[in-house]
């Protein structure tokens, strides 16, 4: 019989062959095996389980549940080989979470959003562009934050007027086309950029003021900072992601606006 932690591999293997990331549950139960080990068991049980999950207190009682979850799904599999694992009941930490209530912006309110990412203060030139064009793109795109942030260079096709996004959902490529006022305005980003920095060979489309790649969290921190400065900061944030004429921006909220409008009106601007 294979050792948890090979057990883990292979586990995590076969549900990513499905399209699953899993990252959060490779970190848990990697660390649930050392766990066990360290109590002397080489098998899952209720009570090492429930411990594991509930041993820091600085969490809420949802992540609790949800790493109690990873690790029910992991017995479950395990199971199949090691009849002496106790699979954790699936109600043994009960936690209700609320979906945060999409908020729909207006096309006007996204203008505003986008001029204040414009006249962003920053000791460095580029920041305000990179921020104005990465939520200007996401609007009118409906593209993913994390797509939008691992966009490269090569995968603007300038001729086409096509972005290829790569490892999408279930690990597969899509296409987004491009309207030729945005595929403009991406162009003069990219010129700006490669100015900035001739030596560095640019591996992400859209960089920090360092060139390198844009942070997720801090990327959401200036999204947080520009809301508030024009007033949006009581307006509730969402998961949803629908139509081709919405996006997700780093909140969260979802964006319902005219396409081609939007795409005409934010390559209209001058920085």
């Amino acid at each position: 019989m294979k050792s948890l932690s090979q057990a883990v591999d292979d586990y995590l293997a076969l549900r990513r062959n499905f399209g699953f990331k899993l990252r959060e549950d490779e970190a848990c139960l990697h660390k649930f095996v050392v766990f066990l080990k360290k109590n002397g068991s080489s098998h899952i049980t209720h009570k090492l389980a429930l411990e594991f999950a509930t041993q820091r207190q600085d969490q809420e009682p949802r992540s609790w549940s949800r790493q109690l979850q990873m690790i029910r799904g992991f017995a479950r599999y395990r199971a199949g080989v090691d009849p002496k694992t106790e699979i954790p009941p699936g109600r043994l930490l009960p936690s209700r979470s609320q979906r945060a209530r999409p908020y729909l912006y207006t096309q006007s309110e996204i203008r505003q959003l986008l001029e204040a990412a414009r006249k962003w203060k920053s000791p460095h030139p580029l920041q305000p562009r990179t921020y104005y064009c990465v939520f200007g793109l996401l609007a009118v795109s409906g593209m993913r934050v994390g797509e939008a942030i691992n966009l490269q260079p090569e995968d603007v096709d300038w001729s086409a007027g096509v972005l290829t996004i790569r490892g999408a959902k279930f690990g597969k490529s899509r296409h987004i086309p491009l309207h030729s006022s945005t595929k403009a305005m991406l162009r003069k980003y990219a010129e700006q950029r490669d100015a900035l920095y001739p030596r560095h060979p640019g591996t992400y489309f859209f960089v920090t003021s360092r060139g390198t790649k844009l942070d997720n969290v801090n990327l959401w921190g200036v999204f947080r900072a520009l809301t508030r400065q024009i007033g949006f900061a009581h307006r509730g944030c969402g998961t949803a992601h629908a139509c081709t004429t919405c996006a997700i921006i780093p909140s969260a909220k979802l964006f319902r606006v005219p396409l081609r409008n939007l795409a005409e009106s934010w390559a209209s601007a001058r920085f």
